[in-house]
């Protein structure tokens, strides 16, 4: 009977008609299977433009599991699943009716079907978004596919506060899977038998712009985002190439992606966690997780005691044969377990990391280890422990175990060790111990040898004791005196929070070759190229001439640096404060500074990669503003720090001026701190300083990216101003022009391609200079409230913000700053070329002093220097 269902069911493949599929919708009382759809592949249903479509579909081409599926044509990818955990095979049926879907196998029996709807349904649609919706008499919306997500997001589609995704088995087994991404109030998170393994929050490549609590996760052309109550200023956002169509995925392997389609080619744009030994089972369950030198592959070993498992599953087993790893009550095989067994505990390693106990806190603190491993012991679920040594904190895994990861960053104090199933063996020693212990009345005789012994070692540790008490007070004066008499301040670096790693004088004078190869210099030291010991190449910055306030800059550093990390600040590896010398070791940053690359002779920069340049600044700048703990002004953005790698990827350096302000903080700095010719006016009005003070700066950088020169420089301009600040004539000039006058004159006539760097050679457009010049005009403003937030920038930048117009008004102080350097270029070059008295020269010079001390805050003289 078997074989002629199954001859059957292949002659139905061969000779089936398909029926006729449909566009954008289908009626009441529709069916639809497999192999009613044969040359289709299961297709019933497109949407208008035959963008997405449904069909009862077998993914991978295996014959045994059918599911109804939302596929996108042009990709042939699966966006939503119905019955995923209730496959059906090519017989089955789906069933359209008042009530629903319902999804039956070949025998009638129901595995699937949408939730009760409140009212009788009319038809099932397919949009263009590829949502899935049953529609009442009015076209009302019953349910959604979109309501219901599986492992897929598309643009168009959210995924609420307490919705999921969860992965699939495999590209051919849609059945859920371990892994899943929840959306909470603040954070997406990735999880797996509840132990979390990533957060967008601590993704190098996101950042934070507001404080709200989240709504919902979305996609779209320019990004991803956490929304809150206000959908124009996301919560976490990351920014993305502006594409037509892309997916968010929680793949089968526990990444979490996000992927355009174009051309006929998936490109992958994002994946968190992003280090290959960062997932769950990167090497198995208990294997030993190593990144690779050479590869982004990692590379797979088991840790002391265990070896690889020769069964099918990956990972790693106990090299003892008769002992066995766990599984957590609960699980399917807890129960087939050896209930014989007894629980023991395998150390594997020093220094070792689990994926979860960075995002978990310890379930204990200040306990020695055996409480640790007692709880453990006593909790069927607990599958290990890593214990460290100096804090006492123990970490429990609970519920699976995964891989563990061997780095070089590990904690050295940290022990691991893995749970495992000890079958204990009975021996004829055994049985005589059993015996001895009858006849001593039921005292063990080896109790009655090692008493005396363990009370002659407690006495020994008590005298030890009494003496450390005495002694040690003594000998640690003895030391402390000797420090401080050195240097009072190394003790205190300790104490800083989120400090980076601390590298000895010795150390870094190696890895300069002795401070031989200078790449920059400022007002507070000097820096200099370095190799590490494990071959990464570093920029040290030596500080010198430290006064108080030298002191003090340089801790501010650590202790804000040290806690920030973004994929557009500069990171800071380490420091040293070895007896007097202060020195700040950064990531290397091979393009070197935004100024040489702008204002050099080198290459010119195109405009997309200034573009590129602009748009990582204003990140940046965001995250600093929004996404740190506390809100953190830069007040020193100018081209000097904002450094470039490959691609052209900016990121913005020197923090040493910043200040951290708390919400309940006026904003108010008791000294002017910053560079000339990017100091916003308020620092000269003793007006509070704020982040617009950053914006300001930038939109002045914006500037200098527009025309490719300083914005107080040398060129040839057709344009000259009467004493109202208008035009009244076209004469040509040369001499000292101020950009963001000239900038402010051509907005207004809508000039605006006069303005770009001529060395583009026309590869820009009218447009395009508009749309940055507009930005740059609107940071510039006078006044602060009226600048826009760097978050804003940002979506300006990106496309997603209407750029708004600058209010000229706000603008006028540009026309008496121009103004004044017209006339302090013309007193100059007046200078130059007469031969002046003595006493004349004098006057001169000190008539153009004195414009320039009146309007210092907009020359090109640096403040605090470039770092």
């Amino acid at each position: 009977m078997k074989l002629i269902i199954q001859l059957s069911y292949i002659f139905l493949l061969s000779t089936s008609i398909s029926a006729r599929t449909f566009s954008d919708y289908v009626n009441l009382n529709f069916t639809a299977s497999y192999l009613e759809f044969i040359g289709e592949t299961g297709t019933f249903l497109f949407s208008h433009n035959k963008t997405f479509k449904a069909a009862i579909f077998n993914p991978g081409g295996q014959q045994t599991s059918f599911y109804l599926c939302v596929i996108h044509v042009a990709s042939n990818t699966i966006i939503w699943s119905a019955n995923r955990d209730a496959p059906i095979s090519g017989s089955g049926q789906m069933n359209l009716t008042v009530k629903g879907i319902t999804i039956a196998d070949e025998n009638g029996n129901p595995k699937w079907s949408t939730p009760p709807v409140k009212s009788l349904v009319y038809k099932l649609a397919l949009t263009e978004l590829g949502n899935l919706v049953l529609l009442d008499h009015s076209n009302g919306s019953l349910w959604e596919s979109f309501q219901d997500p599986t492992d897929t997001v598309v643009i168009g589609q959210r995924l609420p506060v307490g919705a999921s995704l969860s992965s699939a088995v495999s590209d051919s087994d849609l059945s859920r899977g371990h892994y899943n991404l929840t959306i909470s109030a603040s954070d997406a998170i990735l999880q797996w038998y509840g132990q979390t393994y990533w957060k967008l929050s601590l993704d190098k490549n996101a950042y934070k712009n507001s404080n709200d609590e989240v709504e919902h996760m979305a996609i779209n052309r320019t990004g991803f985002y956490l929304f809150g109550h206000d959908e124009t200023v996301p919560v976490y956002q990351v920014g993305l190439p502006l594409t037509d169509f892309r997916i968010a995925k929680l793949a089968s392997s526990g990444h979490f992606t996000i992927s355009s389609f174009s051309g006929g080619n998936w490109k992958q744009e994002f994946v968190g966690p992003s280090g290959a030994c960062e997932t769950p089972l990167a090497c198995g369950r208990a294997g030993l997780c190593t990144l690779s030198t050479v590869s982004s592959a990692p590379v797979c070993s088991c840790p002391q005691n265990f070896h690889a498992n020769s069964g099918n599953s990956a990972g790693c087993v106990p090299s003892n044969g008769s002992n066995s790893l766990p599984f957590a009550c609960g699980s399917t095989d807890y129960n087939s377990q050896s209930n014989s067994s007894v629980v023991s505990f395998s150390q594997i390693g020093y220094g070792l990391e689990y994926f979860s106990n960075i995002y978990s806190d310890p379930v204990l603190d200040g306990v020695n280890l055996t409480v640790c491993q007692n709880l453990c012991s006593s909790n069927c679920s607990c599958l290990g422990v890593f214990y460290k040594n100096s804090s006492g904190s123990c970490y429990m895994i609970e519920n699976a175990l995964g891989s563990i990861q061997s780095s070089d960053k590990g904690e050295p104090d940290v022990l691991s060790f893995i749970k495992i199933n000890v079958v204990p063996t009975k021996t004829t020693n055994d049985d005589t111990d059993d015996k001895q212990t009858s006849k001593n009345g039921g005292f063990p005789m080896a109790a009655s040898v090692l008493l005396p012994i363990a009370g002659l070692f407690l006495f020994a540790a008590v005298v030890f004791l009494v003496w450390r008490r005495v002694t040690l007070p003594k000998k640690e004066e003895v030391i402390l005196g000797k420090f401080n008499s050195h240097s009072s301040e190394d003790m205190d670096a300790f104490y800083i929070p989120g400090l980076p790693t601390r590298f000895e004088y010795e150390e870094l004078e190696e890895a300069t070759d002795n401070f031989k190869t200078l790449i920059g210099a400022g007002a507070f030291g000097t820096v200099y190229n370095g190799v590490l010991p494990d071959k990464t190449v570093v920029a040290v910055k030596k500080i010198m001439n430290i006064g108080v306030q030298g002191k003090k800059d340089f801790c501010t550093e650590i202790a804000i640096i040290g806690n920030i990390h973004h994929v557009n600040l500069v990171r800071l590896r380490g420091f040293c404060a070895q007896g007097r010398h202060r020195m700040l070791v950064y990531e290397y940053m091979n393009r070197g500074s935004l100024d040489r690359s702008l204002f050099g002779g080198g290459p010119v920069l195109e405009w997309l990669e200034r573009l590129e340049v602009a748009l990582g600044t204003a990140r940046g700048l965001a995250y600093l503003h929004c996404g740190c703990e506390q809100k953190i002004i830069h007040c020193d953005i100018k081209p000097e720090n904002i450094l470039l790698q490959d691609q052209f990827q900016a990121k913005i350096s020197d923090f040493g001026l910043s200040k951290l302000l708390s919400p309940e903080q006026s904003g108010l700095f008791t000294t002017m701190r910053g560079t000339r010719g990017y100091l916003a006016p308020e620092w000269l009005t003793n007006s509070a300083i704020s982040e617009k003070t950053d914006v300001y700066s930038f939109g002045m950088v914006l500037l200098e990216l527009v025309s490719g020169s300083k914005n107080c420089s040398y060129k040839s301009r057709s344009h000259s101003m009467d004493d109202s600040g208008g035009h009244s004539s076209n004469s040509s000039t040369t001499g000292l022009v101020y950009f963001p006058l000239l900038a402010l004159e051509m907005h207004e006539q809508g000039s605006y391609l006069e303005l770009a760097d001529p060395r583009l050679e026309g590869r820009v457009t009218c447009n395009e200079v508009e749309k940055l010049v507009r930005i740059a005009l609107c940071c510039v403003q006078e006044e602060p409230a009226l600048r826009p937030s760097m978050t804003s920038v940002v979506g300006m930048l990106e496309g997603g913000t209407p750029l708004p117009q600058p209010r000229i008004e706000s603008l006028n102080f540009l026309r008496f700053y121009g103004r004044r350097f017209t006339e302090a270029s013309m007193i100059a070059e007046e200078n130059d070329r007469s031969s002046m008295m003595p006493q004349q020269a004098r006057n001169s010079t000190d008539a153009r002093r004195g414009l320039q001390n009146g309007f210092s805050y907009i020359s090109s003289q640096s403040i605090s220097g470039p770092r």
